[in-house]
């Protein structure tokens, strides 16, 4: 790597000193879309820089809203650590723990930043236990707050933070909005609340240290030299041992100092993470990998696609080697084609962007450990490898939460059908959870996504980027089908037209599975049975088949096995052996269907007083009390309920409680419908 204060990327550091205070340089402000004003979340991650002390740090900032997970998850498949924020009131809520297994799929060590300590109901001591119980995390605290809630609401109102490493309070200056902050011994009614947490800091800190740094002076009473005691907490941190707790207030600045410290202290750079591993497809899909060294041959990992006025902008995470403006580069398995296949791509630009897709620099040349913007790509999409052409190797792919919520959607104008269907496109390639379809019966023009939230903001992008004036109708829920039972059929085309016809049978044997399973066709006729072309024809007609099931809906959950085939040597081709297993599939699900429907996990939490009427209304939507959990004078109601019971939903449990209730949903799983919404569609009255 060149001697420069690199490398950047997300929580990418350098070693920092241990003064108590350092100026923050601040990058430009990220702007915030009119979706994002309207309602008071984030809704798109943007890559964030600045420094703090000595360090560089790329800061992705990603929506908490279960709706754009999506954004979550590619940018933690591009991150080196990570900053968990609780609300000190709410605790661990159901998105929480969605975001939680997905830092664990990606092997991310975190910190925990437990915030909003000024409001009422604030409990540092509730939130950390519930970092520990419902998630299994191991929570090592290094700050407590100094009181907690508003000066209006508490005595004690929250003024501060303890460091429990150092034994001092800080004190964040409001006139300054946080920028500067003034230390002082703990206060004396504290004292043994910092003894308290400390010795159990201690106690984590012990059962992981193997090198015995600490565990010998801690047992004989000695004072650790904080310098050994930070290398402890980082090792440990970056093994994902354990997970260092703080706390504070965003919006009164507090707390904010010692966190950032921390990021420094005991997040990684990327030459401090694992190789990357890979497939190179030329060699039979050999496992290789890159380290994160610019000597390495370049590989990067397309994780977001921006629309732009000159061409779309291609957000990439470079894991190895060096990437230069006007350079070629492959991908050796673009997914934009089906099946996917090598395309070239062009690096024509290459950007660090700052906030703002339009606020950036250029760069002449791009280093392992980077997060940039590139221009030139034509075909890659999210999820896709770009590498040097004389070495490939394809990363590991962003797997992407299935879409669960469909809305029709027209242009107000005939003339502008070509202009909607090329604006779908695209924002489809920027979003892998938004897709949309022609239903083959209606005609219909359906786009899908995440939630009602998602398609909301879909719809505004239209009209506001791409200036279209568009109707949508109500959502409609993504059902999808699956098998009742194993069964096996014999699949035929069978046709003689005069001296010429059809002809193809295949034996199937088809049985349900796991339904996270999605769709497998196993092949077991003997190669010399059939030829590789017709067994491929075969394959593909089968797969094609459970694309739509008996009501229409696509097929999960099912492996269908190949047993046997017949052919005829003048009648049988590609087009036989394809409608053959187009039978099979039709003779399989033929009153043998199961329709399954999307569960989303609810969770609501609400005064003591409501959870009766609470209760009650979700009985009505065919809801599944999990759980009802006290917290404090709260109550939390944890359920599984059919998502198309829930559209409604907001403005009924805000009128049930008066507005008091919050709730959060997540996709949680496909389960069988109802025998009323079966009979409903099979009927025609759906």
């Amino acid at each position: 790597m060149p001697a420069r204060p690199r490398p950047r990327t997300t929580f990418s550091i350098t070693p920092a000193p241990s003064t108590s205070s350092a100026p923050l340089t601040p990058a430009p402000r990220r702007p915030i879309t009119i979706p994002e004003q309207e309602r008071g979340i984030t809704i798109y991650s943007a890559c964030v820089p600045f420094t703090w002390r000595d360090c560089t740090v790329n800061l992705i900032d990603t929506p908490g809203h279960v709706d754009f997970t999506a954004e979550v998850e590619r940018s933690l498949r591009v991150l080196d650590g990570a900053v968990v924020v609780f609300d000190a009131q709410k605790g661990v809520e159901a998105q929480s723990e969605t975001v939680w297994r997905q830092a664990d799929k990606y092997q991310v060590p975190r910190l925990v930043f437990i915030n909003k300590m000024d409001v009422v109901g604030a409990n540092f001591e509730n939130a950390f236990s519930e970092v520990k119980e419902r998630l299994e995390g191991t929570p090592a605290p290094l700050t407590i707050p100094v009181g907690s809630g508003s000066v209006k609401d508490s005595s004690t109102p929250f003024r501060g933070v303890v460091d429990i490493l150092e034994r001092k309070a800080f004190f964040a200056d409001p006139q300054t909005e946080g920028k500067s902050f003034h230390t002082t011994d703990v206060p004396e009614e504290m004292k043994a609340d910092v003894e308290r947490w400390r010795e159990y800091l201690f106690e984590m800190l012990t059962k992981h240290d193997d090198k015995d740094l600490i565990t010998s002076l801690y047992l004989e009473g000695k004072d650790i030299p904080l310098a050994t005691l930070r290398q402890v907490i980082r090792e440990q941190t970056l093994a994902r041992q354990i997970q260092p707790v703080l706390c504070g207030s965003g919006r009164e600045h507090a707390g904010i100092q010692p966190l950032m410290d921390a990021v420094c202290y005991y997040l990684p750079n990327p030459l401090e993470r694992p190789p990357v591993t890979g497939r190179n497809p030329k060699k039979k899909d050999k496992e290789e990998s890159r380290k994160p060294d610019a000597k390495e041959p370049f590989a990067g990992l397309v994780f977001k696609i921006s629309a732009d006025t000159h061409g779309d902008l291609y957000y990439v995470r470079i894991y190895s080697g060096t990437l230069k403006a006007n350079s070629r580069v492959v991908n050796p398995d673009c997914r934009y084609f089906n099946p996917p296949k090598e395309v070239k791509e062009f690096a024509s630009k290459i950007y660090h962007i700052l906030a703002d897709p339009k606020n950036r620099d250029d760069m002449p040349i791009a280093y392992a450990g980077d997060i940039v913007g590139i221009i030139g790509p034509k075909d890659s999409i999210t999820g896709d490898t770009l590498c040097d052409p004389q070495h490939p190797i394809v990363l590991e792919q962003i797997q992407f939460a299935e879409a669960v919520v469909s809305m029709s959607i027209e242009p107000e104008s005939s003339g502008d059908k070509d202009k909607l269907t090329a604006a779908l496109d695209r924002l489809k390639r920027e979003d892998p959870t938004f897709i949309w379809r022609v239903d083959a019966d209606t005609g219909q023009m359906l786009m899908s996504g995440m939630g009602i939230l998602h398609l909301e903001v879909k719809k505004h992008r239209l009209e506001r980027d791409f200036r279209l004036k568009v109707r949508v109708s109500k959502p409609r829920v993504s059902y999808r089908e699956t098998l009742k039972r194993a069964i096996k059929v014999e699949g035929e085309c069978v046709k003689h037209v005069g001296a010429t016809g059809l002809f193809a049978k295949l034996s199937v044997e088809f049985e349900p599975i796991k339904v996270e399973k999605g769709i497998e066709v196993v092949n077991k006729i003997p190669a010399e049975t059939l030829p590789p072309l017709l067994m491929e024809s075969a394959e593909h007609g089968i797969r094609g088949a459970l694309q739509s099931g008996e009501l229409g809906y696509p097929v999960i959950g099912v492996r269908a096995t190949l047993k046997a085939a017949q052919m005829q040597e003048e009648l049988s081709n590609e087009i036989a052996f394809q409608a053959a297993g187009f039978d099979a599939v039709n003779k399989a699900l033929k009153g043998n269907m199961t329709l399954l429907e999307p569960v989303m996990r609810t969770e609501v939490m609400i005064p003591e007083e409501y959870l009766g009427p609470v209760t009650a209304d979700m009985n009505a939507r065919r809801a599944e009390i999990r759980e009802v959990i006290t917290r404090g004078k709260l109550r939390v109601v944890e359920a599984l309920v059919p998502l198309a019971k829930m559209f409604d939903y907001s403005d009924k449990v805000r009128s049930l409680t008066q507005g008091r209730a919050s709730w959060t949903m997540e996709p949680s799983a496909y389960a069988p419908a109802d025998a009323e919404t079966l009979r409903q569609m099979t009927s025609g009255e759906w």
